[in-house]
């Protein structure tokens, strides 16, 4: 039986058009150039950072979020940026008695813009709060502390397979993979998903029929 659902945020709980249009915008970049970067680093897999890298060859990107934060353009999130079946997800979990987490690979302050969406959910959290980010084993253990559940009681939901699916299954939780964002799109029917994910799903929605079994 689950008893705490943990969610990862980027392409799981909130769409990532906003983020990379304005790292688009920062870097002087057609937003199309980039997200074609976007999409050849994913096929790679290697991490999305890596797109910034190729549209500005030695980035250093700490300092960029430090210089957009500056200049009044850093990281914002609002009611727009969420998937329309988050709220009514979450909401239909905490009804059926399920803990409800967010916690994903962000910066402490969007951990702040997601608090501020008051969304129906136990705990909001993210790898900038922990100091720890996924695909670390200590992320997951740190999700199991907050998920006041045992481990085979406790699913992790995300897009990314090698962030979210396949950590989550070494540290004992059970996995949902989301067929959302360019990874979820891009692995979903991958032979190691199929085979580590307990579920693979097209929305959260689904989510409530898992539960009730």
């Amino acid at each position: 039986m689950i008893e705490t659902i943990v969610f990862d945020v980027g392409e799981t709980i909130t769409r990532d058009d906003r983020y990379w249009a304005t790292w688009a915008d920062w870097l002087a970049v057609p937003r199309h150039t980039l997200s074609a970067l976007v999409g050849a680093v994913v096929a790679q897999g290697q991490d999305n950072a890596e797109a910034l890298r190729l549209a500005r060859p030695g980035i250093d990107i700490a300092a960029e979020y430090r210089a957009r934060e500056a200049a009044g353009r850093g990281e914002h999130l609002d009611e727009s940026d969420l998937y329309d079946d988050v709220r009514s997800t979450l909401a239909a979990l905490q009804n059926l008695g399920v803990r409800v987490i967010v916690a994903g690979n962000q910066t402490a302050r969007a951990a702040k813009l997601l608090r501020n969406l008051a969304l129906p959910a136990d705990l909001v959290v993210t790898s900038g709060e922990w100091g720890v980010a996924k695909p670390q084993p200590s992320f997951f253990q740190r999700v199991l502390e907050v998920a006041q559940a045992a481990p085979g009681q406790t699913l992790y939901v995300g897009d990314h397979p090698a962030n979210d699916v396949f950590p989550a299954k070494a540290a004992g939780l059970r996995a949902a993979h989301i067929r959302r964002g360019p990874w979820g799109h891009l692995w979903a029917d991958s032979d190691e998903v199929v085979a580590a994910a307990d579920w693979r799903i097209d929305s959260l929605a689904e989510l409530a029929n898992i539960i009730r079994g």
